[in-house]
C-alpha cells in the first residue's frame, strides 16, 4: 500500500453477511465502506441496457470503452455510476445477478475494476468487501477476513432478501473461474457467521484488528 491508509479485506461467498459486516464495522470506525460486487453489477447491468451476451467476452470488452463506469464515496460509502446515473436498487434486479458471475470472469473486466478499487485507498483508510480483496486488490494488507455461513443460512438470507437465484452455485461459477477465483486469501481470518448475529461478526472482525497490530487510535473508535 502506497501510503499510511489502511485496507481492512472482507472476502466471502454470496450471502455470508460480508456487506452488512463491512458497513457496519466502516461506520464503527469511520473508514470509507467499498462494495465491489456493486462494480462487478454495474457492468452486468450495462450488459442488459446495450443488449450484449455476458458470456461474449470481448462484447463486453468493447463495451467497457463505450460506458462510463464512475467510482466514487458519498458519507462514506462507494458508489458507483454508470453514464452519470446512479442506479440504486437496479443492481439489485435478479436479471442482474444472474450475469455478474459471467461478467466478473472476464480478466479485462476485473482488471478495470480492480485498478479502481485499489485507487480508493488514495481517499482514505477503507473497510472493503468482495471476493478476491485479501488475495488480488491488497494481498499485502495484514487485516484479512473471510466470512462464511452454512449453504442453508446463506440460502435463506438470499431469500430473505427476495433474490431467487442460488448462491452455492454463483460461488462454485467464481470459484472455478481463471482471473481472481473466490479463495480464502493466504493469512485471512475465516470468520463463519452461521450462529452469529451482525454485532458478534464485528466484533470478531475488531479482535482480529487488533490482533493483527491496528493502531489503538482506530480501534478507540469502535467503543
Amino acid at each position: 500500500m502506497s501510503n499510511s491508509n489502511i485496507a481492512v479485506a472482507i472476502d466471502g461467498p454470496a450471502a455470508s453477511g460480508k456487506s452488512t459486516v463491512a458497513k457496519t464495522l466502516a461506520k464503527r470506525l469511520g473508514l470509507i465502506m467499498v462494495n465491489t460486487g456493486a462494480m462487478y453489477r454495474a457492468v452486468a447491468w450495462a450488459t442488459i441496457q446495450h443488449g450484449v451476451d455476458p458470456a461474449d467476452s470481448a462484447a463486453v470488452i468493447n463495451l467497457l470503452d463505450r460506458v462510463d463506469f464512475t467510482c466514487g464515496v458519498e458519507n462514506n460509502l462507494s458508489t458507483v455510476l454508470v453514464d452519470g446515473v446512479d442506479l440504486g436498487d437496479a443492481l439489485r434486479q435478479d436479471a442482474v445477478n444472474s450475469r455478474v458471475s459471467k461478467v466478473a470472469a472476464i480478466s479485462e473486466v476485473r482488471e478495470l475494476l480492480v485498478s479502481m478499487q485499489r485507487d480508493y485507498l488514495e481517499l482514505g483508510s477503507v473497510v472493503m468487501e468482495g471476493r478476491d480483496i485479501g488475495s488480488v486488490v491488497f494481498p499485502n494488507t495484514p487485516f484479512k477476513m473471510y466470512i462464511d455461513a452454512s449453504e442453508e443460512v446463506r440460502r435463506k438470507r438470499r431469500a430473505a432478501e427476495g433474490i431467487i437465484d442460488d448462491p452455492t452455485a454463483r460461488d462454485k461459477e467464481d470459484s472455478k473461474r481463471k482471473s481472481s477465483p473466490l479463495v480464502i486469501a493466504e493469512g485471512a481470518v475465516v470468520i463463519d457467521s452461521s450462529e452469529m448475529d451482525v454485532e458478534q461478526v464485528v466484533q470478531a472482525a475488531l479482535t482480529v484488528l487488533r490482533e493483527r497490530g491496528a493502531s489503538e487510535e482506530l480501534l478507540a473508535k469502535a467503543n
